[in-house]
């Protein structure tokens, strides 16, 4: 059952946190484009696409911790430290997602939208991305090396 639920939990890491990865990190530039040329349908296009990858693969990516507890309780390694600094670090990615990025897209894109265009900076937007990005790719190398495990799967 181990390789099973671990099977699923990185498979649920790649298809619904990757997208959002992916997606987020365009979604800057895509702004800037739309700064650039207001009124611009095909930006706005490219915006509400982004934003929507963002959100919906948010939603599919409740599945990674999920099946994460699943194959850290059948391991026996839900006290190690390795864990939980892993959970720590996607809970603040979680958090920094749903509370600081989803939002400033929505901003975003609602303003240019109206061509109001005081949706606030694409760079701040793109630091809040990169540190999210920073934190699943701190999860990964975490999940892989796995410091003190002696589980030797």
């Amino acid at each position: 059952m181990t390789k099973f639920f671990l099977v699923l939990h990185v498979l649920a890491a790649v298809v619904a946190v990757g997208p959002v990865t992916v997606a987020a990190s365009m979604f800057p530039k895509a702004l800037r484009h739309a700064h650039s040329g207001p009124g611009d349908g095909e930006a706005l296009t490219t915006l509400r696409t982004l934003h929507r990858i963002c959100r919906v693969y948010a939603a599919v990516g409740i599945a990674v911790p999920v099946f994460g507890f699943a194959t850290a309780s059948s391991l026996g390694v839900l006290g190690s430290a390795w864990l939980i600094a892993s959970i720590l670090l996607t809970a603040g990615a979680a958090g920094l997602l749903a509370l600081l990025i989803l939002p400033a897209q929505e901003g975003a894109l609602a303003a240019a939208e109206t061509s109001g265009f005081d949706a606030g900076s694409p760079g701040r937007l793109a630091m809040l991305t990169g540190v999210f990005n920073l934190l699943w790719a701190t999860v990964t190398v975490l999940m892989i090396i796995r410091p003190g495990s002696t589980t030797g799967v």
